[in-house]
């Protein structure tokens, strides 16, 4: 078995890409509605995030490209749709906040995580800004910095 980035255990897939991509500005956790085998299939840890986003249509905020595989010994009436728009659930105050700044201040809502809380799944969102290709190289730099200097202060002593 391949060794893994450790995580928190109630966590079940992490958007890493989005913390390069953006600048984070505020996150919100979010209730996710799902179907039974989704459920199944996310106990299983079969659930990615990697080229999801998040939109909002008509007052409602939807996931839309998240990737929940099917278990292979789902129900034969369930036709299980991997990829399907899946809504969040926020406050009305929280929505309205999302739109706001969506709309007027050229903002993004990105996925960050997806993990359970007290039995539930919750997906962590933020607002977020676009990175421009130099604030990238500027981060990459930043975290290889950071690198090198643990790897000296653990040399040293």
């Amino acid at each position: 078995m391949a060794a893994q980035k450790k995580s928190a255990p109630n966590t079940i897939a992490l958007n890493r890409k989005a913390r390069f991509d953006y600048f984070i500005e505020q996150e919100f956790e979010a209730g996710v509605a799902l179907q039974g085998w989704e459920v199944k299939s996310l106990r299983d840890g079969r659930a990615q995030l990697k080229e999801s986003y998040v939109t909002v249509a008509d007052g409602e905020v939807f996931l839309v490209g998240a990737h929940f595989s099917p278990l292979q010994s789902a129900s034969s009436h369930v036709n299980p749709e991997p990829t399907r728009k899946r809504k969040l659930l926020l406050h009305k105050k929280e929505i309205n906040k999302l739109i706001g700044a969506v709309e007027r201040d050229r903002y993004t809502i990105a996925p960050l995580s997806l993990y359970w809380k007290r039995g539930r799944v919750k997906v962590k969102i933020a607002l977020a800004r676009g990175k421009r290709q130099y604030d990238k190289r500027q981060t990459v730099k930043q975290r290889d910095w950071e690198r090198d200097k643990q790897r000296l202060f653990r040399s040293r002593q």
